[in-house]
C-alpha cells in the first residue's frame, strides 16, 4: 500500500525565472517589520506630514488611515512603525486591535515597549539624577546599571531623589515608584505587572509603596500621560501609538464604545505636545464615528484612504517584490514571469485587493514552475486558480 502523501523539506527551484525563492508570502499578513511598502503616493505623503509634523515641532498631531480589510492598512501601519523604531528621539508602540476598552490600549501598548524598554527608562532617569546628586557622570542606561552594579553608586543614594522628580514630572508618584522599581531585582516583575495594569495583590503594591491600582480607563490615561510626559523630561521628542482594526470598537456595546473614544479624547486633550496617534480602520465604521462622536472624531482632524489597487500599484508590487528574489541577472523593474495581461487578470480577480493580489501571486507562481510555464498569462492565471 502507497502512501496518501509525501511530505519533503526540499525547495521549488525558480531560477528559470532568474529568482532564488518564491518572493510572495504564502499568507500574505504583514510582517512586523515590513521591508517593502508599495503604497499609494497621497497616503505616504499624509503619513510622512503627520509623522514629521510631530517630530520637527513636538506639537501632537494624528491621523486616520482608512481602507477595505486587506487594502494595507496594518501593512501601512507596520511599515511606518518599522521606520520610526531607528530613531533613538520616540518611543514606539503597536497595538493589534483597541480590545475591550482603552485599558486594553494602554496594556498592549506597554506590552510591545516590552519590560527590557521600560527597564532600560527608568535606569535613563535614575542617570539624570546621578548626574545631579552624585559625581559620577553617567551617560545613557547601560553606563548608569553599571555603576549600580559595581557598587560606584548606591540606590539609596538616589532613589528618594528620583522618585521625588519623577513625581513632579508625573503628577502621579505610584507610577513614579513602579518606574523606579523596575530596576530592583525583587520588585520589578511586579512593577511590570502594575505598569501593564495587569493588576497586583494589595500586598506586593504596599512592598513598592504604591497604594493605587492601575485598575480603568481613567488611570490608564494618567499612566500614559504620566510615561510621555517622563519621556520628555529625558529629553525624548515623544510617544508614537499605532492603533490597528480600530473598527472593532464597533463591536463593544454603545456604552463602551463611548467610553473608550471619550477616554482616547482625555488622552489627546491631555497631552497637546509629544503624542502622535496613527489608526488603521474600516472607512464605515469611521464614517459612524465622526457622524455620532464629534468631540473625539475632530480631536483626529485628518484622514486619509487606502484606496483599491490600478494597474500601476500592482506592477510595482509584483516588481519589488520580486527583485528580493532575483539572482541578479534581471535587477530591473521587470515583472517577468508575470506579463502585463496576466497582472491584469490578476487585478481583475483580486478586485485590487492587496492580500488577495498578493495570495495570488504567490499560488500562481508555484504553478507556473510546477508546470514550466515560460510567462504567466491570462490564460494560465485562469487555469491556475
Amino acid at each position: 500500500m502507497s502512501d496518501a502523501f509525501t511530505i519533503t523539506d526540499e525547495q521549488q527551484d525558480y531560477s528559470q525565472y532568474d529568482l532564488n525563492a518564491n518572493p510572495f508570502p504564502y499568507s500574505p499578513v504583514p510582517s512586523e517589520d515590513p521591508e517593502i511598502y508599495c503604497g499609494q503616493q497621497h497616503v505616504s505623503d499624509k503619513i510622512s506630514s503627520t509623522v514629521s509634523s510631530m517630530l520637527s515641532t513636538g506639537k501632537s498631531k494624528h491621523l486616520v488611515v482608512t481602507g477595505k480589510y486587506g487594502n494595507g492598512k496594518s501593512h501601512t501601519l507596520k511599515y511606518t512603525r518599522s521606520l520610526l523604531r531607528d530613531r533613538d528621539d520616540v518611543v514606539v508602540g503597536y497595538v493589534a486591535q483597541p480590545g475591550e476598552g482603552f485599558l486594553d490600549i494602554y496594556h498592549e501598548f506597554i506590552y510591545d515597549l516590552g519590560f527590557n524598554r521600560l527597564q532600560e527608562l527608568a535606569y535613563e532617569f535614575l542617570a539624570s539624577v546621578a548626574r545631579d546628586v552624585t559625581e559620577t557622570n553617567p551617560i545613557g542606561a547601560s553606563a548608569m546599571e553599571s555603576l549600580i552594579d559595581d557598587g560606584d553608586v548606591l540606590l539609596s543614594e538616589i532613589v528618594p531623589e528620583a522618585i521625588r522628580r519623577l513625581s513632579d514630572v508625573t503628577k502621579f508618584a505610584d507610577f513614579a515608584r513602579a518606574i523606579i522599581h523596575m530596576v530592583y531585582e525583587d520588585t520589578n516583575l511586579y512593577a511590570w505587572q502594575w505598569l501593564t495594569a495587569e493588576g497586583i495583590r494589595y500586598e506586593q503594591r504596599k512592598e513598592m509603596e504604591i497604594h493605587s491600582a492601575l485598575d480603568d480607563d481613567t488611570m490608564g490615561v494618567r499612566a500614559f500621560t504620566a510615561l510621555k510626559n517622563m519621556l520628555l523630561e529625558l529629553g525624548y521628542t515623544g510617544i508614537f501609538v499605532f492603533v490597528d482594526e480600530f473598527e472593532s470598537i464597533a463591536r463593544l456595546s454603545p456604552k463602551d464604545e463611548q467610553a473608550t473614544l471619550n477616554s482616547i479624547r482625555h488622552l489627546m486633550d491631555q497631552n497637546s505636545s509629544g503624542l502622535c496617534m496613527l489608526f488603521g480602520c474600516a472607512p464605515e465604521v469611521w464614517q459612524d464615528v465622526m457622524s455620532e462622536y464629534h468631540a473625539f472624531s475632530e480631536r483626529i482632524g485628518e484622514e486619509v484612504a487606502l484606496k483599491p489597487l490600478t494597474n500601476d500599484h500592482l506592477n510595482d508590487l509584483v516588481s519589488n517584490y520580486l527583485r528580493r528574489e532575483r539572482n541578479g541577472s534581471n535587477e530591473g523593474s521587470s515583472i517577468a514571469p508575470f506579463t502585463d495581461e496576466g497582472l491584469d487578470e490578476i487585478l481583475q480577480r483580486s478586485q485590487g485587493n492587496v492580500r488577495q493580489a498578493l495570495a495570488i501571486c504567490s499560488r500562481v507562481l508555484d504553478a507556473a514552475v510546477e508546470e514550466n510555464q515560460e510567462m504567466v498569462t491570462p490564460e494560465f492565471v485562469q487555469e491556475s486558480m
